[in-house]
């Protein structure tokens, strides 16, 4: 059977509710009893008391009686035989007691209140008495015993009474559990639907919610909790639509990268298969179809390096080898686009250093980025630059290009990311992933990169390769 939260913790306070007056009442009625009993045993105790005090005159006995009578109590006096001297009688009667009892009232200690169900006479009757020994004043000798008996039944008509107002007061307690019970509920329902509420307006793509934190309770923590959750799922959400958004343009550009080629390409198939391309043109239309699908290549290839360099998909394997040796060839690789766009490519590096680091890798990393130093400037200096310090071989790629402001910095390792989209150059086949990918490579090296920008005056790349000395150093820590 299904019960609702509100309807739960309605239950769960009454039930606590209850339980406590039901023990409270229980404990508070036994301790009523017992003191009941004991008032009685001293009021009982104290008459004896009195009497043995006036020697236990007959008159006195009488009076005693007779004032006492309207409240039930009765007097007996009996002698160290145990037999009944006052109220005089034709009959012997005797208290009845234990042979125990009289031994201690000898040894003059008093009998504490006992419940018998007849009288001394034999007559049915539930009564209460103690007893009290007394003794001859002179020599000290034990003479007898008082015995003060009242009826059980006054004793449990004050009980009675007693019960009625405390069952009285659990009807209206009862009542106010209820009560309590529904607040108390309806406070921790509310609690709960404040979150469901809150859920449910993240559920609909609305993440500008925020739940009051007081510290109090599990409650507040799950609030604390709830706020980190929807501020990490906005940053995912925004993320996602970012990377969607770079998504859609890496699309675009790689559609149109894809069909300038391509529509050159099938160009000039169609003017060679018409023979409308001069012979003396026919090995340039082949160069130019090569270059394209080249181009295409590089494209291609591109995305399928970010994901398995993404996915751990490929194994570095790292040597020592001369850092001006690769960077000189590297130069000579692209000094002709360099020339295009009227760059110079200058090389500072000492012709001994070396680097540990995957030789093809290694040329990716710094291809990429040339190429986007080269992409970025025109009729300006790209400067490359090596030295050796403090266990680690560090390269530099300084440009004097467009730059880039703080948030374009801040993005430009990010798939599909490009800084300046309105200036891009597609004629080496730019999709923004030659960054991307260039950060994940220095990852997998254990290396680092950084880069400072500033808008209209150029751009710092700064790689550092750890020794590998201090590389089998870290191995062994981890």
């Amino acid at each position: 059977m299904k019960l609702k939260y509100f309807y739960q913790q309605m239950l769960a306070f009454f039930t606590v509710i209850m339980t406590m007056l039901i023990i409270l009442g229980f404990s508070f009625l036994q301790f009523a009893k017992n003191t009941t009993y004991r008032n009685t045993e001293t009021q009982l105790y104290g008459y004896a008391e009195a009497l043995i005090e006036g020697d236990l005159q007959t008159d006195q006995l009488d009076t005693g009686q007779i004032i006492l009578k309207n409240q039930g109590v009765t007097l007996s006096v009996f002698n160290s035989e145990d037999q009944m001297i006052y109220p005089q009688a034709e009959s012997n009667y005797s208290s009845g007691i234990s042979a125990a009892d009289m031994k201690k009232l000898e040894e003059g200690q008093r009998i504490s209140l006992t419940v018998r169900q007849k009288d001394f006479y034999g007559n049915n009757r539930e009564i209460a008495l103690v007893y009290l020994p007394f003794y001859v004043k002179a020599s000290g000798v034990f003479s007898g015993f008082v015995a003060v008996s009242s009826p059980i039944s006054g004793i449990e008509a004050n009980l009675t009474e007693l019960r009625d107002n405390l069952f009285s007061a659990f009807l209206f307690s009862s009542l106010g559990a209820i009560v309590m019970s529904l607040l108390f509920a309806k406070y921790q329902v509310n609690r709960i639907n404040r979150l469901r509420k809150a859920t449910h307006t993240v559920a609909q793509g609305k993440f500008d919610v925020h739940l009051e934190n007081y510290g109090r309770d599990e409650f507040d923590d799950l609030a604390s909790d709830f706020n980190s959750m929807v501020g990490s799922l906005k940053d995912s959400h925004e993320e996602i639509e970012r990377q969607e958004n770079r998504r859609r343009q890496f699309m675009a550009d790689a559609a149109h990268e894809m069909r300038t080629p391509l529509t050159t390409i099938n160009g000039l198939l169609e003017g060679l298969e018409h023979d409308m391309i001069p012979e003396n043109q026919k090995q340039r239309s082949i160069e130019l179809m090569r270059n394209e699908t080249r181009r295409l290549i590089r494209l291609v290839n591109e995305n399928l390096d970010y994901e398995k360099i993404r996915t751990n998909q490929i194994m570095l394997y790292k040597q020592n080898f001369n850092v001006q040796e690769a960077l000189e060839i590297i130069i000579e690789q692209l000094s002709t686009k360099a020339k295009t766009a009227k760059n110079t490519l200058v090389l500072d590096c000492p012709s001994e250093m070396m680097i540990y680091a995957d030789y093809d890798r290694f040329i990716q990393i710094m291809v990429n980025l040339i190429q986007n130093a080269i992409q970025f400037t025109q009729d300006g200096e790209i400067k490359l630059t090596g030295w050796v310090e403090d266990n680690a071989s560090i390269v530099t790629i300084e440009d004097s290009g467009i730059g880039m402001d703080a948030e374009e910095v801040k993005n430009i390792w990010e798939r599909y990311y490009k800084a300046d989209v309105s200036r891009k150059n597609t004629k080496y086949g730019e999709s923004g992933l030659g960054l991307a990918i260039v950060q994940q490579l220095m990852n997998l090296h254990g290396a680092k990169i950084s880069v400072e920008s500033t808008p209209g005056k150029g751009t710092l790349f700064t790689l550092v390769f750890p020794s590998e000395s201090s590389q089998s150093e870290k191995q062994t820590k981890d």
